[in-house]
């Protein structure tokens, strides 16, 4: 279903947003004050305009208040997004998603009513970090500061294991929503599903009890 977004922000985030979102085949709006940045992402824009997100009458005549999901992608200008953002509350956008710089920007962001915030480059450190820490972790999704989701590569000690026998959620609190053998989703495992060496355990809970479900059982 094609949906409208417009990106306020073209840098290395905020372009590779646009990118994706009209290769997806999605109405794309794309606003930056650098007219070199709007020239470079043009071919994977519905529409380009040079201009500030900070600019109240740009917005206006944009029509920004009639787009589903305004995504704010401001640099290093912290100000700037904070402006945008309260801009486009007021104007009563329904879907405001913010890139944010650090945890005090992130917690300013959410006083003023974003609705959803991004900080990439802490995400991406989690993401490094969970797979530095266990070879066996394939992916990794935050949840929140306590629970995430993990794809956890079944090793030669499970093999054979049914889920029953694994037990997960009694064990340690964590619950198997799928598995994965050979490139198959199975997203309704049975108890009685046994797991091979190499499949793929799709697995969430709180971050403690996934690391000691991996020095246990994998």
């Amino acid at each position: 279903m094609k949906k409208q977004f417009a990106v306020i922000g073209i840098g290395r985030f905020g372009g590779s947003i646009c990118r994706e979102l009209y290769l997806m085949n999605h109405e794309v709006l794309a606003i930056d004050h650098r007219e070199e940045k709007i020239k470079n992402i043009s071919p994977y824009a519905t529409h380009t305009v040079v201009g500030s997100g900070t600019n109240e009458k740009l917005l206006k005549e944009v029509g920004i208040r009639n787009f589903e999901y305004v995504i704010v992608a401001i640099g290093d200008n912290i100000q700037a997004s904070i402006l945008c953002t309260l801009l486009l509350k007021e104007f009563e956008v329904k879907n405001v998603l913010v890139k944010a710089q650090n945890d005090y920007h992130h917690k300013v962001l959410s006083k003023i009513g974003a609705d959803r915030i991004f900080q990439p480059e802490k995400d991406m450190g989690l993401r490094v970090a969970e797979f530095l820490s266990s070879e066996k972790v394939i992916d990794y999704i935050d949840l929140s500061p306590e629970y995430s989701i993990l794809e956890i590569l079944a090793t030669k000690k499970v093999n054979g294991q049914t889920l029953v026998n694994l037990d997960t959620r009694a064990k340690y609190g964590c619950t198997i929503l799928a598995i994965i053998h050979n490139k198959k989703v199975d997203v309704t495992p049975q108890p009685t599903d046994a797991l091979q060496e190499g499949d793929i355990m799709v697995i969430i809970g709180e971050k403690r009890n996934l690391r000691r479900f991996q020095e246990v059982e994998l």
